[in-house]
């Protein structure tokens, strides 16, 4: 259990690093903007890189790998590939339902839950 807590871990801290190093190369190289390209570019990759990873892994052997890669590099990178993942198994289940369902609550809740978060905090601090 340690050694797979050790490998989330290192792995976080490559995946955040290489995500800041994405956004400061996208703001180089577009400047500041309203959009967040960064983070959804970040988000698009990171889940084009888990679908690969979970078939690769599977094929080859390589799931010992998963905590490493995809809970780390991938989580750290960005947390929407875990979701999509997520959204995806459900999906080739056939549980379209529970899909469109765990990606609206998912969204909307979370951005709800920031919204939130941000009213506590103004609250408190001003």
């Amino acid at each position: 259990m340690f050694m797979s807590v050790l490998q989330v871990a290192l792995g976080g801290a490559i995946g955040a690093s290489l995500r800041y190093l994405a956004g400061v190369g996208v703001l180089r190289a577009l400047g500041a903007g309203p959009f967040p390209v960064a983070v959804l570019g970040c988000n698009i990759l990171g889940s084009f890189l888990m679908g690969v990873f979970v078939v690769v892994a599977a094929q080859r052997g390589l799931t010992h790998l998963s905590p490493f890669v995809m809970t780390g590099i991938l989580g750290g990178f960005t947390t929407f590939s875990a979701f999509s993942l997520e959204t995806m198994t459900l999906m080739e289940r056939g549980d379209i339902a529970p899909a469109l369902l765990y990606v609206a609550l998912s969204v909307g809740l979370s951005v709800g839950g920031l919204a939130l978060g941000l009213m506590a905090a103004r609250g408190v601090l001003l």
